[in-house]
């Protein structure tokens, strides 16, 4: 699930050695199509430990050289690298084991009794695969390799997590703040004048 063609495959082979050497690993890749394709490449800390937008922009700089070389997408495209945030994707084994007690959405390849999307909180994931408990009491168990889509959903427990690991940016109000922008809303009415 970290790559669905064979196109990211080739980058993600491209980007996994740089990954490694900058202490980083992939999460996911994905070439999203149009006019101009976007090439979204998202990237954390080895262990999950807290990723910030130098190391998003240090691998983007070391990055972009190689692809230019190797030409893995023909046209134009756009290069966009991020972090998985913190209802992020789980594409690798391993990392639902990672947020047990949380709760995910999951999309299967093959549907189970003609349904193909679940969501239920992480139970364990061992080599019989992930298993999941759904709301009504019964249990999903699926390989990583089954799914096509899965993520944590957020949640204030996941938020908390967040924040306890540093995983969480700057708020308003916290004293590593100062220096952020952020859009103040404004309260205006507009008047109607009558004729």
């Amino acid at each position: 699930m970290i790559t669905i063609s064979p196109q990211e495959d080739r980058i993600l082979a491209l980007s996994e050695p740089l990954a490694s050497d900058l202490g980083l690993e992939v999460v996911r890749i994905r070439v999203m199509g149009g006019k101009r394709p976007l090439l979204q490449i998202m990237i954390e800390k080895v262990g999950g430990a807290p990723t910030d937008v130098e190391d998003c922009a240090s691998f983007s700089r070391q990055l972009s050289p190689i692809l230019e070389a190797e030409d893995p997408i023909s046209e134009a495209y756009r290069l966009e690298v991020s972090t998985p945030g913190i209802d992020r994707p789980l594409t690798r084994v391993g990392d639902f084991g990672r947020w047990i007690g949380h709760l995910a959405k999951v999309e299967l390849a093959m549907p189970i009794d003609g349904r193909r999307r679940f969501q239920g909180v992480i139970t364990r994931e061992d080599e019989s695969g992930v298993a999941i408990e759904l709301d009504d009491d019964s249990e999903l168990v699926a390989h990583v390799h089954e799914m096509t889509k899965a993520s944590l959903i957020l949640t204030d427990e996941l938020i908390d997590v967040a924040a306890a690991s540093g995983n969480l940016p700057p708020q308003p109000g916290d004293e590593n703040f100062e220096g952020f922008e952020t859009d103040e809303a404004t309260d205006e009415t507009t008047e109607e004048s009558g004729a």
